[in-house]
């Protein structure tokens, strides 16, 4: 009995940064479904966070370990992405961050957020521009990961290409503005910013369902 109740309290208590999912239903895409998909969510974050430091928080090791199965391989990618989840820039990325972050990648999320954050991502040093330099370390990283081989000369003429077309006051650097203008000319910018199957989270992690479901009751049992 002892430890059924000690197991019970564990689950009661919520982890650093836990918000409550009609919170984060309310303000993110997830208000199209309910904020069950967000519980399931949670139920994946908990995977996640638990896969090498079980400390309720997703550090870069792990992140890395999701999306590549290795914790130890440098990907740029990864580590942006990682970057603009951690909202607090504080190493780790908590639930509630995990959750809207990842709300950007729902197919019902608005365009200008996906550009929003898409700009984040090839904006590497943090500044409010692209700079030209961090462009081309982003079309490299996306030739190697798409594990195309281009001479040098040619991914400096690309570069020169996309900042001759983009960077209308000649200042050396891509602005906000700028980058929108070239996203609607190029929609395949931000295509990878759209995860079809987040649409229906249930049908996604149905074993996430019953954990979120199981936990429910446990729950229930503890204060009822």
């Amino acid at each position: 009995m002892g430890c059924s109740l000690s197991k019970k309290k564990k689950i009661a208590i919520p982890p650093p940064g836990y918000e409550d999912p009609d919170l984060l239903a309310s303000v993110t895409p997830w208000t199209i479904v309910t904020a069950a998909e967000v519980e399931v969510l949670y139920e994946l974050f908990k995977k996640l966070s638990s896969s090498i430091i079980e400390d309720g928080l997703i550090h870069k090791e792990e992140f890395q370990l999701a999306l590549l199965g290795n914790r130890n391989r440098n990907n740029l990618f990864a580590d942006r992405i990682f970057d603009v989840f951690d909202v607090k820039r504080n190493g780790v990325i908590e639930f509630g961050e995990f959750v809207r972050s990842l709300g950007v990648f729902h197919p019902n999320a608005p365009v200008h957020e996906k550009i929003k954050f898409a700009f984040k991502l090839y904006d590497l040093r943090q500044t409010g521009f692209i700079e030209r330099e961090e462009l081309k370390e982003m079309v490299i990283a996306l030739l190697h990961e798409s594990e195309l081989v281009l001479s040098e000369d040619m991914i400096e003429v690309m570069v020169d290409k996309a900042f001759t077309e983009t960077d209308r006051n000649n200042d050396g650097k891509i602005d906000v503005d700028e980058w929108k203008d070239l996203v609607s000319m190029n929609p395949s910018l931000i295509k990878n910013m759209t995860l079809p199957y987040l649409k229906d989270i249930k049908a996604t992690f149905p074993s996430f369902v019953l954990s979120s479901e199981d936990e429910e009751l446990e729950l229930q049992n503890l204060y009822f």
